[in-house]
């Protein structure tokens, strides 16, 4: 019976506004997603907590909706040949036992601290992860922008040159989006680690983007998309965890889900109209100003555990307000980018088009 009450407690009120905002939200992840190969969840997960969603059932319910959205997503752009099937299935298998062991310690520290022990633990591995990987990802679009190489091919880092040099018997597989074969002993610490990343925060992307760009050398459009297929796997696997201890709110999943199917798609197109260092710069960007929203709610926690001074009603309402609405921003900016990158692709893709017309008739 205890159990019962406690898995009703996890699940919110839905009145209209709140299913209005959480399908806005959803379609802002997708669109974001589809763009960057992420799966939006680290601005969706703190938009479900901000509704007062707990961290854990927040993170599980991502991932409920994160598998069909991935599998739309990698389809999508695996029609512009974007996606490798087989890095993606590789790298998702050793990402599949991240996720489960990354569930377990889950559920360990709600079971030992409570809802505000997860949520600190979520929101700390959302501040540190965020600080990291988007500032450099951030360093790296704007050295690509100031030598003026946005118009030259992409360069393989010294780091994965290195990486597919290495030549262990009996462990190299091919991989078309890196036209090289690389020793799976180095894509499984690199998908366990995506798959951990994952089960915590929702969201592997900022392990495994990064990690296919940067370790293994693939192209910055192949690894967006082909995170995806990963994205699929892990939620696929992740989901059955969670739901067996009654972690996932099915009705969060499919609001966002709805959302995020008209986004992913918008999303997805837009590759197709923007130069790569594009991609990091909306990567880097929304990274660190969401970053800020959750680094804000990181006091809140702590005095709710006790392990500082108790905050005033007034200064935590405050710091949840603007966390709320810097997190707005990052949404409305991602969104921004995305859309306009588009407009102005395809306008140009018409003035193109126009002009081959023009010369045609002449």
């Amino acid at each position: 019976m205890h159990d019962v009450v406690a898995q009703v407690t996890n699940f919110i009120h839905l009145d209209a506004a709140n299913v209005t905002y959480l399908f806005l939200v959803g379609f802002v992840g997708g669109l974001v997603s589809g763009f960057i190969g992420s799966g939006g969840a680290f601005v969706l997960t703190p938009g479900m907590m901000s509704l007062g969603v707990p961290g854990l059932v927040a993170v599980a319910s991502n991932m409920c909706h994160k598998f069909p959205k991935a599998l739309v997503g990698s389809l999508k752009r695996a029609k512009y040949g974007q996606v490798d099937v087989k890095l993606g299935i590789v790298l998702g298998i050793s990402a599949e036992a991240g996720v489960l062991y990354g569930a377990h310690i889950q559920e360990n520290i709600k079971r030992a601290f409570g809802d505000a022990g997860s949520n600190l633990y979520v929101s700390a591995a959302f501040v540190v992860i965020l600080a990291v990987v988007g500032g450099f990802v951030l360093r790296d679009a704007w050295k690509t922008y100031k030598t003026g190489a946005t118009h030259e091919e992409e360069k393989v880092t010294k780091l994965a040159r290195w990486v597919q040099s290495i030549n262990i018997p009996g462990t190299m597989v091919y991989f078309k989006s890196l036209n090289a074969k690389i020793s799976v002993l180095f894509t499984i610490p690199l998908g366990f680690a995506t798959g951990m990343l994952a089960a915590t925060i929702a969201v592997g992307g900022f392990i495994g983007v990064p990690a296919m760009i940067y370790v293994l050398g693939a192209p910055s459009l192949m690894a967006s998309a082909t995170e995806l297929v990963i994205a699929f796997v892990m939620g696929l696997g992740g989901s059955f965890k969670y739901a067996l201890h009654g972690m996932v709110d099915i009705r969060l999943a499919m609001i966002i889900l709805g959302g995020s199917l008209f986004g992913i798609q918008l999303g997805a197109m837009g590759t197709t109209y923007v130069k790569p260092f594009m991609i990091k710069v909306v990567m880097g960007i929304i990274m660190v100003i969401v970053l800020f929203s959750r680094a804000l709610m990181v006091p809140v926690y702590l005095s709710q555990l006790g392990l500082m001074d108790k905050l005033a009603d007034g200064t935590v309402k405050m710091l949840k307000s603007t966390s709320f609405a810097i997190m707005i921003f990052a949404l409305a900016l991602g969104a921004f980018i995305v859309l306009k990158a588009m407009w102005k692709g395809r306008k140009a893709e018409r003035l193109a088009a126009q002009e081959s017309l023009a010369h045609s008739k002449v």
